[in-house]
């Protein structure tokens, strides 16, 4: 990191910019900066989760993914530098596969509930795949490599199965989305 931040409030922002990591100034509200949020967010709301109780192996798998996501975020910031590559998407294939390997088959939809965990876990993955839509928005614009896209793709795959892993771990299980359940009304 060759710039250090020396102090925070740095009032470069006030007229509505932000500065990238190769020096040039963005829009706050461009795509770019839009999908920088959301991963930021992403790694925020995964901090979350890991202050609950989880599996040990998990923790630090999850550690390992916000260290990805930070890397993720400084690809974004940095037009046309590589950093993700093919084998940070190979690690959350392999972690699906782990993961999914002890999970019961789905035959009916979840809704995402259960324990405070799985609940947590399901927040990462909308807010996974709101960064995924951003990503794709900007590569509609903007010349981007393809893993950042595939990596929240296959992260966002992945905190579903967590979430079911998270249930289980709390003694819980999948709570099913009921076709046609009557709803009570006031």
């Amino acid at each position: 990191m060759g710039n250090r931040l020396s102090k925070i409030a740095t009032r470069t922002g006030d007229n509505g910019t932000t500065g990238l990591g190769d020096g040039s100034r963005v829009a706050k509200d461009s795509l770019r900066v839009h999908a920088m949020g959301d991963v930021d967010e992403l790694n925020s709301h995964i901090g979350l989760l890991l202050c609950e109780e989880l599996p040990s192996a998990l923790r630090e798998e999850l550690v390992s993914i916000q260290h990805d996501l930070f890397d993720l975020g400084g690809e974004l910031c940095i037009p046309g530098y590589t950093l993700i590559t093919d084998v940070h998407v190979g690690r959350l294939d392999i972690l699906l596969e782990k993961y999914n390997a002890d999970l019961p088959p789905l035959k009916d939809f979840i809704l995402p509930a259960g324990s405070r965990g799985a609940a947590l876990a399901h927040v990462c993955r909308t807010i996974c795949r709101r960064a995924e839509r951003a990503i794709v928005s900007l590569g509609n614009t903007e010349k981007i490599n393809d893993n950042p896209r595939q990596y929240m793709n296959r992260l966002s795959d992945l905190m579903f199965v967590l979430s079911r892993v998270l249930n289980r771990f709390a003694g819980g299980s999948d709570v099913l989305w009921e076709k046609g359940r009557k709803r009570e009304v006031d």
